[in-house]
């Protein structure tokens, strides 16, 4: 019904109990529109620690690659185990674009074959972030069963699990986002002898200098290299000698991810396979927990198995790796 109020139309309802209804209806229905939003951001949020877990590096995939590549048992230049981790890597490396640098070295031992393995992932930007990790185990210990569960390898199941995941994102011909990234498995780390400068990181120097006739080396914005990191009780120490803003930047990413516990506690220089780098000009770091055991009473004994080793260590390993590789494509 309408009619006129002082010259305008207003309309009166025949029903006002329909009206209030319909308003009731209204109210409800609005109610339970905000229901059911507030249920689906609820159930969203539930769902973030699983998304941010699955952010992580998978250290459990690491731990595994770890796991069978200890079980060769040791694996001294010159030995059958020596021989089957360079077959390992082959074989886990196979579909990659691998580079086997075979080299003859003068050690105090006698000349000795050894291999550094390469394995390159390509990058849209021009540069290359290198990787790297010693994989044999120390010729003086040759006569006891020292397996180098974190002296070379956890952090080769790093390597390998890193692998995976580059090799993932490089499949059907695409490139990484950021500068090409280079794993490097060093052969002649450990001593022959006793160690010194002409007797330790044989792999690295040979690599180094090759790098630097060639020119390559001046291709590499940064070299990060990983050394027994796996253990349980992880305590990374700042090495000196690595460059200074390398440091920052792991430093940055470890704190991403409040890791900052694990890092840099404590500082000194380490005689290591990142020096031939460092000497030639190229930013480097060493990543390194020299702490193993009570006293540091597992390194470099038959107790460096794989009980002492762990996954998590080796998610923190890679987050911090994975992050600080962004970081510096970001640079």
């Amino acid at each position: 019904m309408l009619f006129s109020f002082f010259g305008r139309q207003t309309k009166i309802c025949r029903h006002p109990e329909r009206s209030g209804s319909r308003s009731l209806r209204s109210a409800e229905s609005k109610d339970l529109h905000f229901a059911r939003r507030a249920g689906i951001l609820v159930f969203l949020l539930a769902l973030l620690p699983a998304f941010a877990a699955a952010q992580h590096f998978d250290g459990a995939r690491a731990y595994n690659y770890a796991r069978d590549f200890v079980a060769i048992g040791p694996r001294w230049p010159t030995g059958p185990g020596h021989i089957k981790a360079q077959a390992f890597l082959r074989d886990r490396l196979k579909r990659d674009n691998l580079e086997e640098d075979a080299f003859l070295a003068d050690t105090p031992i006698g000349p000795v074959n050894l291999s550094n393995f390469i394995v390159r992932f390509p990058g849209n930007k021009d540069g290359v972030i290198v990787l790297g990790t010693h994989y044999e185990t120390n010729y003086p210990l040759r006569n006891i069963p020292f397996v180098g569960a974190n002296d070379g390898g956890a952090t080769t199941g790093l390597l390998l699990a890193i692998a995976d995941k580059l090799r993932a994102e490089t499949a059907g011909g695409r490139k990484l986002e950021g500068y090409s990234v280079w794993l490097v498995f060093f052969d002649g780390e450990e001593a022959f002898v006793n160690w010194s400068e002409s007797d330790s990181t044989f792999g690295s120097r040979h690599l180094a200098a090759k790098w630097d006739r060639d020119g390559t080396l001046k291709r590499i914005k940064a070299f990060m290299l990983a050394d027994m990191i796996g253990d349980k009780d992880l305590d990374i120490q700042h090495e000196t000698n690595s460059t200074p803003w390398l440091v920052d930047l792991v430093r940055k990413a470890a704190h991403k991810y409040s890791y900052d516990r694990y890092f840099f506690k404590t500082e000194e220089p380490v005689e290591d396979d990142h020096l031939p780098f460092v000497k030639r000009g190229v930013p480097a770091i060493d990543i390194i927990d020299l702490d193993y055991g009570p006293n540091n009473s597992y390194h470099h004994t038959a107790q460096d198995t794989m009980d002492k080793v762990s996954a998590r260590s080796l998610t923190i390993d890679g987050d911090v790796f994975l992050e600080t590789m962004r970081l510096i494509d970001e640079r």
